[in-house]
């Protein structure tokens, strides 16, 4: 029986930072499958366009068009190479022409962007941390309940607890290689951080700085309080359960008002239009 080519190892010179990345950070076959899910049991009916904001490569975008018929999806980002990247690799690359053309992909500001209305806006990977004062936050989110139907949601995935005030690195083992997520300064007068990405190497090479953040660390009142200044309504925040078991997330998230004081979550934010 012929065997399949092992594929060589990835070293910093071969390795591309992008699909590091995706393999390392992302998962859209658990995110779009969550988001269907809960906007359906919120809203009453399934939603059927998405817009991912800061989209970078438009993974989740393509995967939520190639995971039904119905779906179409509009992905937004400022960096044209990205973009450019994501097209050809998880567009071009993976999805048929069907496919191809529910999806558009727009070099725009995300603050500035105008495009049909859509069920669902996303911004994932706490890319509106970029955003680092109040008035621009809020102008953000006002300016994304105009992009939703009556009816629409917006979700952000949003971090914290003790261990995100330090600074610290932290390496995970991903196929080939090890992704390391350094936090690199952090202000607390101002919660404006720097946090790094690395790739090591089973060869002892290693991909330094191959994504680089300057953030600030936004809390989950603040979130919830300007989404609500931005109009959006029944705010609320998807806290992740915990395993019984391991004593480690489960990856289900239900609506609470009140969290432990972990020393490191992950949860999201959601408002309706």
């Amino acid at each position: 029986m012929p065997t399949t080519p092992r594929r060589p190892r990835r070293t910093a010179k071969t390795a591309d930072k992008h699909e590091l990345y995706q393999l390392a950070v992302q998962a859209p076959e658990v995110d779009a499958p969550f988001l269907r899910r809960y906007f359906t049991r919120l809203v009453g009916r399934a939603p059927r366009s998405l817009r991912e904001d800061f989209c970078g490569t438009a993974l989740l975008a393509a995967h939520w068009v190639a995971m039904r018929r119905e779906h179409r999806a509009i992905g937004v980002d400022f960096d044209q190479d990205t973009l450019d990247w994501g097209r050809r690799h998880n567009v071009d690359g993976k999805l048929d022409d069907e496919q191809r053309s529910r999806l558009q992909l727009l070099h725009a500001d995300v603050r500035a962007v105008h495009a049909p209305p859509v069920d669902l806006i996303v911004a994932f990977n706490f890319s509106y941390s970029l955003f680092m004062t109040r008035d621009a936050l809020r102008a953000y989110f006002a300016h994304v309940r105009e992009g939703l139907v009556r009816d629409g949601l917006f979700v952000i995935d949003a971090w914290g607890g003790s261990e995100t005030l330090d600074e610290r690195e932290e390496r995970r083992r991903v196929e080939d290689f090890t992704y390391c997520w350094e936090q690199a300064r952090f202000d607390p007068i101002t919660h404006h951080s720097e946090c790094r990405i690395h790739f090591r190497f089973m060869d002892g090479s290693v991909m330094r700085n191959a994504f680089r953040y300057r953030w600030r660390l936004w809390i989950l009142p603040e979130l919830v309080e300007l989404l609500g200044e931005a109009g959006f309504r029944d705010v609320h925040v998807l806290w992740e359960g915990t395993d019984r078991k391991t004593n480690q997330g489960n990856s289900r998230y239900r609506r609470v008002e009140r969290g432990e004081a972990d020393p490191a979550w992950v949860g999201y934010v959601v408002g309706r239009a």
